[in-house]
């Protein structure tokens, strides 16, 4: 096969699906218990930006919502990017080499913050180009669950030992990210050549998916990610992200810090992202939700959403956390009920 895109849709994988349709890569949507028993998921609509430059850690610094010029090249971390509101226009997972800082991003967004980065970069000797496509990071794969672990060492040695740390050797690079189902989860960049190579033989021990896996993986991790539907809709804490290491309020300014800042300490309404199965696989982010107790005014909103592969699907839904204790419905005070799940990690009321 020329490439990896090639190479994927010779093993039924789907492009260009429409998000409504919620037709799954290759066919299959895995379900929960494949995820938590083992998984493996090319992951196609992820994009990549390289930040290179003699400024490009303080120029980053300056614009997103963690701690860049302390970030070492064996770990990750998760940012927002905010307008001066405050509110999000995009959520990454940033690392770096002593080439470039990468960060990564759903592909949809990444042409229009790379613009908009880009405008602020004035005088900084700092650069953006995309990276998806260069040959170490040419292939993307999602792999999790129990036997996870086991089965990528077979192909990468030496693995992270804990969430967020990174990993490199001639294998490629591999990241691992937040537990799922009290199992690690682990991003592997590398050529097309060796994810082809690797890829059967991770199959015989792992359930095989596409992004639905990923994705429905990282609700589940308590992870949220700004997609096309819910730009500008969340300050940080509306959506966890300072709960899960994505905010430094000891940094310096940053566009909407002041807002983000007040919204820790001097907020009014108490909201958060809670994890919710829904009888509906049709669910999108973006879409509301409705309180039987207040069926006229929405009480949240769908950050995430991925078919679950029995029939519905699972969500992170930004919401009023007093309504986590009434029936809240999908789309109308009348539509598909919100069944709440526990969360990965304490959901603390804030005033946001």
């Amino acid at each position: 096969m020329s490439n990896w895109t090639d190479y994927l849709a010779s093993h039924g994988a789907r492009f260009h699906i429409d998000e409504a349709s919620q037709v799954e890569d290759f066919g299959k949507a895995l379900t929960t218990s494949e995820l938590a028993a083992g998984f493996v998921a090319p992951v196609t609509d992820l994009g990549l930006i390289a930040v290179t430059g003699d400024d490009a850690a303080s120029f980053l610094h300056g614009q997103l919502t963690n701690d860049v010029e302390h970030l070492g090249t064996g770990e990750a971390r998760l940012a927002g990017y905010c307008t001066p509101k405050g509110r999000l226009l995009g959520t990454f997972l940033m690392w770096r080499d002593q080439d470039a800082i990468y960060l990564q991003l759903p592909r949809e967004l990444q042409a229009q913050l790379q613009k908009r980065l880009t405008m602020y970069v004035l005088r900084a000797k700092a650069k953006l180009n995309d990276a998806t496509g260069a040959p170490a990071n040419e292939a993307l794969l999602g792999i999790g669950g129990a036997k996870s672990e086991a089965a990528l060492r077979q192909h990468v040695p030496d693995l992270p030992a804990a969430p967020y740390q990174v990993a490199r050797s001639e294998a490629g690079t591999v990241i691992r990210l937040a537990d799922a189902f009290g199992a690690p989860r682990f991003l592997w960049l590398t050529s097309a050549a060796k994810a082809s190579a690797a890829l059967p033989s991770l199959r015989e021990s792992l359930a095989f998916g596409g992004n639905q896996a990923w994705y429905l993986s990282s609700v589940h991790a308590g992870v949220p990610q700004v997609t096309a539907r819910t730009l500008e809709q969340f300050v940080p804490q509306m959506v966890n992200l300072e709960l899960i290491g994505g905010v430094n309020f000891k940094k310096g300014c940053y566009p909407g810090q002041e807002i983000v800042a007040r919204s820790q300490y001097l907020g009014k309404l108490k909201r958060r992202t809670a994890l919710a199965t829904i009888d509906n696989a049709a669910a999108l982010a973006g879409q509301e939700v409705f309180s039987a107790a207040d069926p006229e005014q929405p009480c949240g909103m769908i950050v995430n959403a991925a078919v679950n592969g029995a029939g519905g699907a699972d969500a992170l839904v930004e919401m009023k956390l007093a309504s986590l204790d009434e029936e809240v419905h999908l789309g109308s005070a009348t539509g598909a009920r919100l069944q709440f799940l526990p969360m990965p990690y304490a959901l603390d009321a804030l005033d946001v």
